[in-house]
């Protein structure tokens, strides 16, 4: 095979696996193909596995290591990998070994179907209940709030021609979501069943708050359907408030009631005022993102490269 093939992989834990990692990688590549670079992205990891990342660039001049200034996430640092990558062809996988590297040619023999992604759906996922529920929930929320279906099955590894991947990286919106992207950008796009191994070593860095926040930010960059929820709630307030109203009138003019109870009326007064706050709220947060965005701030800051191969 001629085509080059890149592997973006970022690095954040599971220094123990680098090795072991890279091995798999090797042999897989160079079974499929004479040409192949891995780059490993290390987001500021606390393991220091930028030593090791050092170790093996030293030993193989395809593997690139880029070295991030401080931590910026995840969909950054493969983001930070796929502006460096010259493949024609491009991988994405974790580092935890739980993407295994002898399924990269399930992906390459869809890709020389004629496809532009293929993505790898977990055939079993080896992960905790409560992980794979929060992930089911999260995208049944998504996909009711974009009106597009998204599969929680669906991972970051996958393989997309170089063309996907150049108009991804024209995309240079804060709050980032790699899968999701993807698949706004169209192409055409298929999945296939891999096997998803244990995780090798350590544990996942991504806490509860950590995926709450993450999935707010993506909800609220990607979708104004919570605006629209609250112009229509609104609306329906006012148009109940208004019967309200009228009601009492007519109780008023025809039978003459006592009306009064300040606890109705504080009560109505907090009600309403929570909302309120709520919806500026949530519109807040909305003007906050579209503040961050016109910084334009650099998506990610590079502090050392080896290997460096300049990209055509």
């Amino acid at each position: 095979m001629s085509k080059k093939i890149s592997v973006v992989i970022p690095v954040y834990g599971c220094r123990a696996a680098l090795k072991e990692l890279c091995e798999r990688l090797e042999k897989t590549l160079t079974s499929i193909s004479k040409e192949y670079e891995i780059i490993l992205v290390n987001d500021s990891c606390p393991q220091n596995s930028w030593e090791v990342i050092e170790e093996l660039c030293a030993a193989n001049k395809k593997i690139v290591g880029i070295e991030l200034s401080r931590n910026f996430g995840q969909m950054k640092a493969i983001l930070a990998g796929l502006d460096n990558a010259t493949g024609d062809y491009v991988v994405v996988m974790d580092c935890d070994l739980q993407d295994k590297p002898e399924e990269i040619p399930k992906l390459l023999e869809k890709i020389e179907d004629g496809y532009d992604v293929v993505f790898a759906k977990r055939a079993s996922r080896k992960d905790k209940k409560r992980k794979i529920f929060i992930a089911k929930l999260f995208y049944k929320f998504y996909s009711f709030a974009v009106g597009q279906k998204y599969d929680p099955e669906l991972c970051n590894f996958c393989m997309a021609r170089k063309n996907v991947i150049e108009a991804y990286c024209k995309m240079r919106e804060e709050h980032r979501a790699f899968v999701m992207y993807l698949q706004w950008l169209g192409f055409k796009q298929t999945a296939v069943a891999v096997e998803h191994a244990p995780r090798k070593s350590g544990k996942s860095s991504y806490s509860f708050k950590k995926r709450l926040k993450l999935a707010s930010e993506i909800l609220l960059s990607q979708s104004d359907k919570f605006l629209r929820l609250i112009v229509k709630f609104g609306i329906m307030l006012s148009f109940l408030s208004l019967l309200a109203i009228i009601a009492l009138i007519i109780v008023h003019i025809f039978f003459e009631p006592q009306l009064s109870g300040w606890v109705s009326i504080i009560t109505t007064i907090c009600l309403i005022g929570g909302i309120n706050i709520s919806v500026i709220g949530i519109v807040g947060l909305y003007v906050g993102n579209i503040f961050v965005q016109v910084k334009e701030r650099p998506l990610y800051v590079v502090r050392t490269k080896l290997n460096d191969k300049e990209k055509k």
